[in-house]
C-alpha cells in the first residue's frame, strides 16, 4: 500500500509539472542515440580516442537529449543527460553522469543540484537511469519517486542537475567521489550550456537528503580546493540526515530492527570505494550477505536481517571492527570530521527519533540518532563549521525519525535555499548547537 501511494505521489507532482512545461533543449542532430534499455546503454561508455585523463575535471564527453521519465512514463518535459570526466574516490580519472532538467519559467541562471538517495550497490539505480525510463525494482522506484522533490523546484524556476553521485562502479559510502561527481556535474552542466541552457555564471544551491546529503555536504566541502570556480558560485547547501562519521553508524545501527540490514551494503560499498578484500576478515554467514548483496540498494536491505552486527559476520579474531586495518582506513577517509568546512553558509536538519524506527541503542559516545544517522555526530559536524567561521543553521528535529525527518527538512530546506538565492543573510545558529561526539579518526587495534 505504501509502495503504491509512492507511486501515485510521483505521477502527480509530474502531471502538475508537465502541464506547464515546454521543451527548453535546442533540437537538432543528437550526438549520442537515446536507448535506454537497462545494462546495454552505450551512453555511460568512454570510448574516445583521447585517454581520459587527457580531459579536465568537469568536460563533456557526450550529450543526449530525451524525455524526462517517471516510472518509466515519458513527460513533455525534456532533459540533457552529460557523460563528463570527473574523479573516483581514489583520485583515478572517470566518466561520470548527470540529467539536466530545465524549468519552464527559468533563465539559466539559478540552478539546484540535487543529490539523491537512491543509495544502491547497483548503477541501474541511478538517478540518470530513472530519468531515461528505466524502472528497476526495487532500488529504482526511489530515484522515480524523488520527482516529487525536483517538480517544486523545477515549477519555483531553477533548473536542476541531478548527478549519478556514486558513479558509474556504485561507489555507495565513497565520501569524494560523491562530492567530485557532484561539482564536475556543475561543471559540465555549463560547459555545455548551448545544450542545457545552464549560463556559466549561474548560481548554484546545493540539495540533499540521507545519501543526498553525504554528496551535498562532501560537495561543499570540497569545493574551495577542488572546484574553486564552482565555489564561487554556490549560495549554500541545503541537507538532512546527512551520514558524517562511518564507524559510529555502523555501530549504532548494529542490532536494530531496521536498518541493521544495511550493514552489508555499507561494508561493501567501503570495501569496493578503497579496493580491498573484506571477505577475509569474514566467516561463512558474513560472506554469503556480501555474495547476496553486491547489487542491492536500500530497498533491499530496510527490515531484513533484523538485529544483525558485524560481529555476527565476521571471523572470531576480528570480533573488533577497528581489527581489521583497511577498514579503519576506509571510514576515516569517510568521516566528515575530518574533511575541510565549507565556506558557504549551509542548513542542516536531523532527527532524533530513531527508537520509531526500531533503532534503541545508547552507546556511550554515540548516543541517540535518527534510527540511522547519529544526532551527536551530526551536532559535532556543525558546531566545527561555526568554530571555523561557517554559517550553519541546525535544527534537531527530536520527534522525527530518519523516514519522516523530511517532512520537516525538505520543506525548511527549499525556503531556506530560497531565501539564498533572494540574496538575504544566511541564518546561524552556531550559538545554540549543543555539544556533540568526538569526531576523530578511528585507530587500528591488535586482530585476536
Amino acid at each position: 500500500m505504501r509502495k503504491f501511494r509512492v507511486r501515485q505521489a510521483a505521477i502527480a507532482g509530474v502531471v502538475a509539472l508537465a502541464v506547464a512545461a515546454v521543451p527548453t533543449v535546442a533540437s537538432g542532430v543528437q550526438e549520442q542515440s537515446s536507448s535506454t534499455t537497462a545494462g546495454s546503454d552505450a551512453f555511460y561508455t568512454y570510448n574516445g580516442s583521447k585517454p581520459l585523463s587527457s580531459y579536465r575535471p568537469g568536460d563533456v564527453l557526450k550529450v543526449r537529449t530525451l524525455p524526462y521519465h517517471v516510472l518509466g512514463i515519458a513527460t513533455p518535459l525534456q532533459a540533457t543527460q552529460l557523460l563528463y570526466r570527473t574523479t573516483d574516490e581514489q583520485g583515478h580519472p572517470s566518466a561520470g553522469v548527470t540529467s539536466v532538467l530545465r524549468s519552464p519559467g527559468g533563465d539559466g541562471r539559478k540552478v539546484v543540484s540535487y543529490q539523491s538517495f537512491y543509495d544502491s550497490l547497483d548503477p541501474e539505480d541511478g538517478p540518470s537511469r530513472a530519468v531515461a525510463g528505466n524502472v528497476k525494482l526495487p532500488g529504482g522506484l526511489i530515484a522515480n519517486g524523488e520527482s516529487t522533490l525536483v517538480a517544486p523546484l523545477l515549477l519555483s524556476g531553477y533548473d536542476v542537475v541531478l548527478p549519478d553521485t556514486e558513479g558509474q562502479a556504485a561507489h555507495l559510502t565513497a565520501s569524494r567521489e560523491y562530492g567530485y561527481n557532484t561539482l564536475d556535474s556543475l561543471r559540465a552542466a555549463s560547459g555545455a550550456a548551448s545544450r542545457t541552457g545552464i549560463s556559466p555564471d549561474a548560481r548554484v544551491g546545493l540539495m540533499g537528503y540521507s545519501g543526498g546529503a553525504v554528496a551535498t555536504n562532501w560537495a561543499a566541502s570540497l569545493a574551495p580546493k577542488y572546484a574553486p570556480d564552482v565555489n564561487k558560485r554556490l549560495v549554500g547547501y541545503a541537507e538532512g540526515g546527512v551520514l558524517v562519521k562511518p564507524s559510529h553508524i555502523l555501530r549504532y545501527i548494529e542490532g536494530s530492527q531496521v536498518w541493521s540490514g544495511l550493514i552489508p551494503e555499507l561494508l561493501i560499498g567501503q570495501a569496493r570505494s578503497y579496493d580491498f578484500d573484506l571477505k577475509k576478515y569474514l566467516n561463512g554467514y558474513g560472506k554469503q550477505l556480501v555474495d547476496e548483496h553486491q547489487h542491492a540498494s536500500i530497498a533491499d536491505a530496510l527490515g531484513h536481517y533484523p538485529g544483525l552486527t558485524w560481529k555476527k559476520m565476521a571471523k572470531p579474531e576480528y570480533a573488533n571492527p577497528n581489527s581489521v586495518p583497511e577498514l579503519v582506513e576506509a571510514v576515516n577517509k569517510t568521516n566528515l570530521g575530518l574533511a575541510p568546512a565549507p565556506t558557504v553558509p549551509g542548513y542542516i536538519g536531523q532527527g532524533n527519533a530513531g527508537s520509531l524506527e526500531g533503532t534503541t541503542s545508547n552507546i556511550a559516545g554515540i548516543g541517540s540518532g535518527d534510527g540511522i544517522t547519529v544526532a551527536g555526530d551530526t551536532r559535532a559536524l556543525a558546531r566545527k563549521y561555526c568554530a571555523e567561521g561557517a554559517a550553519v543553521w541546525y535544527k534537531q528535529y527530536d520527534a522525527l525519525s530518519h523516514l519522516t525527518a523530511p517532512t520537516a527538512t525538505v520543506p525548511t530546506a527549499l525556503a531556506w535555499l530560497r531565501a539564498r538565492f533572494a540574496g538575504k543573510e544566511a541564518p546561524s545558529s552556531c550559538g545554540s548547537i549543543a555539544e556533540g561526539n568526538s569526531l576523530a579518526a578511528d585507530e587500528t587495534v591488535p586482530a585476536g
